[in-house]
């Protein structure tokens, strides 16, 4: 029996890009050739697609780790590492991804929605791309940069057109069994369903002949309290969120254990609590269990219509007003999403800095034209800190693949790095940021000291301007 889970983590780990090459040309006529070392391949994307046939992120409880291909290394004669493959990682559409801190980054609410949850290191540059005039034999590469590696909360909310809402008891599954192909536990004492249940409903269809169909969602049964997290209710109640109507089940028979007008109110006031927004979706107010109510009951007048699950009783009438309020609804969405404002397309990502509507220059395996891609860019400025032993840690992107180089030792190659770091503002930002002659600097797992240009300490050549002590 296949469990439903609608909570997981998830760890996600790019590829590591391949490093470049050190390479010269070595032939029968030319043993003092040039530099001729390929580039690396660049490492996999790990991306997060929303699957229509997937229902329960059961499959990540086991397999949280997800891991894309790693880039292979350049070689000699120019030769281009082989770049690894994107991993495509399929989750259930509704899938809701939030960082450790609980923010939300991305919302994957419809079909084939994609987005990059961690980024492939870039591929390191052969010895061959850093030829120049005054540089005839360059003796280093670029090392390659790691893929990202990030853990995420996945929280599913199940995507319904409409959500049975009710006590426990109230026969909620009782009726989705009984207009759907679900089999859903059903039995006569609170909690029999522990987990929300889909069922597929067909009704005949009175504009063109044949039959609609719809999707119906048997959310577990809600109790007071259920808005502060009583009896699983913040679980339960995310489930209602994204159904475009709610079906509100009354209980009708002798057996309640509240009046109707205590039901309603107590269940309006607990949507209201986790949702205001929630009071604001249509809905349909049903009474329920009709075949065990006295003769005699009255029903209070909020209630539109009363039904049987056993009995039949109805349950037609009841499936023809909800296919028509659901047409309704989503004429509506079309009306506006053709209007002169639009709405926010689904998979819109919620953190700063995120380009929507991006394609990736890789192969996927979805239409991108026809969906949302997303892409979480990383900073690329220069970040200062310092720690309480002294030293000054410079962080960014570009800086740490500045010194991502092989043989760091060789003359030229600390030149091209010193140069590089001056280009990009470290200079600057370390004086700003209160740097002294002789402070220790630290880049990645390198180590320097330290010097203001033009003192004395560090006017003799631009390779003792950061003194390497450590690192590899």
């Amino acid at each position: 029996m296949s469990v439903f889970v609608d909570e997981a983590q998830v760890h996600l780990k790019a590829g590591d890009g391949g490093a470049g090459a050190v390479s010269f040309r070595r032939e029968a006529h030319e043993d003092m050739g040039g530099p001729d070392g390929g580039d690396g391949g660049r490492g996999g994307d790990v991306w997060l697609v929303a699957d229509g046939g997937r229902s329960s992120l059961v499959a990540f409880r086991d397999h949280p780790f997800q891991r894309a291909q790693d880039g292979a290394r350049g070689g000699g004669k120019k030769k281009h590492g082989k770049n690894g493959d994107d991993l495509y990682v399929a989750v259930p559409v509704g899938t809701v991804i939030r960082d450790l801190q609980g923010s939300i980054v991305c919302d994957l609410s419809s079909i084939g929605d994609i987005w990059l949850g961690a980024r492939g290191g870039r591929p390191g540059r052969g010895n061959a791309r850093f030829l120049t005039n005054a540089r005839r034999a360059p003796r280093f590469a670029e090392l390659a940069e790691l893929g990202e590696e990030r853990w995420y909360d996945l929280e599913l909310k199940l995507l319904a057109d409409i959500a049975i809402v009710g006590f426990p008891n109230a026969g909620k599954s009782t009726l989705i069994s009984r207009v759907s192909a679900a089999k859903p536990r059903v039995a006569d004492y609170p909690f029999t369903t522990l987990e929300p249940h889909l069922g597929v409903v067909k009704v005949s269809s009175d504009t063109y002949g044949g039959y609609d169909d719809f999707v119906i969602a048997d959310i577990p049964g809600i109790i007071p309290g259920a808005a502060q997290g009583r009896g699983l209710g913040l679980k339960f109640l995310r489930h209602i969120e994204r159904a475009s109507i709610l079906l509100i089940l009354i209980d009708m028979s002798n057996t309640a254990e509240m009046s109707q007008a205590d039901q309603l109110n107590a269940i309006l006031f607990e949507l209201e609590q986790y949702n205001p927004y929630l009071l604001e979706r249509p809905r349909l107010v049903v009474g329920s269990r009709m075949d065990m109510a006295g003769s005699s009951v009255a029903t209070d007048s909020r209630i539109e219509m009363a039904i049987s699950s056993v009995v039949g009783r109805g349950i037609d009438q009841m499936l023809f007003r909800l296919n028509s309020m659901l047409k309704e609804v989503r004429s509506s969405a079309v009306s506006s999403a053709t209007g002169d404002t639009v709405a926010p397309a689904s998979g819109t990502a919620l953190v700063p800095g995120a380009i929507p509507g991006q394609v990736s220059a890789t192969s996927t395996p979805i239409d991108p034209v026809n969906h949302v891609v997303i892409h979480r860019p990383m900073p690329d400025g220069i970040m200062i800190s310092r720690g309480t032993d002294g030293i000054f840690t410079v962080s960014g992107r570009n800086v740490l693949r500045a010194v991502s180089l092989t043989g760091l030792d060789d003359t030229d190659t600390a030149i091209y790095v010193s140069r590089k770091l001056d280009k990009l503002g470290v200079d600057k930002a370390l004086k700003k940021a209160g740097a002294k002659d002789g402070d220790i600097v630290r880049i990645g797992d390198i180590e320097f000291t330290y010097y203001e240009e033009g003192s004395v300490a560090g006017s003799s050549s631009p390779a003792t301007t950061r003194k390497r002590q450590s690192g590899g």
